[in-house]
């Protein structure tokens, strides 16, 4: 019997067909991680901890203050605050890239669990976007430990914080669909570190991270500019401050368009992969 939640090669590009069994793979991912909850959480608030520590701490104490344009004129805002407000945003980045690429493969390449499921009435497209929106929860439950070592910390005091939330889950899922694309194309685990070094690295050093985008080039910041992490950092940093972002509704746009022509291209690719 032909299953024919496998695509043929016509029609990987087809619009996706979703529907709500999606839920069922979500929910199982999040059965399994809770067994392994703690370590998880420890592993990805490490790192990005350790740069604020490291960089808001240390390298603050010699920066200072650092000036940030706002509509009401230039702000000193304390370098570590600036830091944080920029970190989170990197840190929801790795979160969702790493879950949609390292665990993803390892579900749907090596472990074999995707076949398992596609035996079940769940197809390829289901499966696809539970693993797209579990990636930005796993996100969102990681920058939600951090900001809540940010505020017992003093970094910030500012009641805009909470709508940095649903922002930063928008951010778990634009990131989470662009892993999703090279998941579909790796060979090994060995394939992901071109796009964690060729991509991701750039990208966090290019988008207003740890320096204002002022201080790039013209022609480096007209790219630096339409980056989907500089765009998430646009829309998050002024909330950390106490104050409302500017050309929101493009940083949004510049987030949906990334994400949603990003998990097209993955789930064709996907489609693609699995007819073979």
């Amino acid at each position: 019997m032909i299953n024919n939640s496998i695509p043929t090669t016509q029609n990987v590009w087809r619009a996706p067909q979703l529907s709500l069994r999606f839920w069922p793979v979500f929910l199982r991912n999040l059965l399994v991680w809770r067994k392994l909850a703690i370590p998880s959480l420890v592993g990805n608030i490490a790192e990005p901890l350790m740069w604020l520590v490291a960089f808001g701490y240390g390298m603050g104490a010699l920066v200072g203050q650092i000036t940030v344009q706002t509509p009401q004129g230039p702000v000193p805002v304390p370098y570590i605050l600036f830091l944080a407000s920029g970190s989170i945003c990197m840190s929801a980045m790795q979160a969702a890239s790493f879950e949609a690429l390292y665990s993803a493969f390892s579900r749907m390449h090596v472990q074999k669990t995707w076949d398992g499921i596609m035996n079940a009435p769940v197809g390829l497209d289901d499966i696809v976007l539970a693993e797209m929106l579990w990636a930005a929860f796993k996100a969102l439950f990681t920058v939600t430990a951090i900001i809540g070592v940010m505020l017992a910390l003093g970094i910030t005091h500012s009641p805009k914080i909470l709508l940095a939330w649903p922002i930063l889950f928008g951010v778990g899922v634009t990131f989470s669909c662009m892993a999703l694309v090279f998941n579909a194309l790796a060979k090994g685990y060995d394939f992901f570190t071109y796009y964690f070094t060729l991509f991701l690295t750039p990208v966090m050093f290019l988008s207003g991270v740890f320096f204002p985008l002022e201080q790039l080039p013209a022609s480096v910041r007209l790219v630096a500019d339409w980056l989907p992490l500089a765009s998430a950092v646009a829309l998050v940093r002024p909330l950390f401050m106490d104050q409302w972002p500017t050309d929101a509704a493009r940083h949004l746009l510049v987030l949906a368009t990334y994400a949603s022509v990003s998990f097209w291209v993955a789930l064709a690719l996907t489609r693609k992969r699995f007819n073979k």
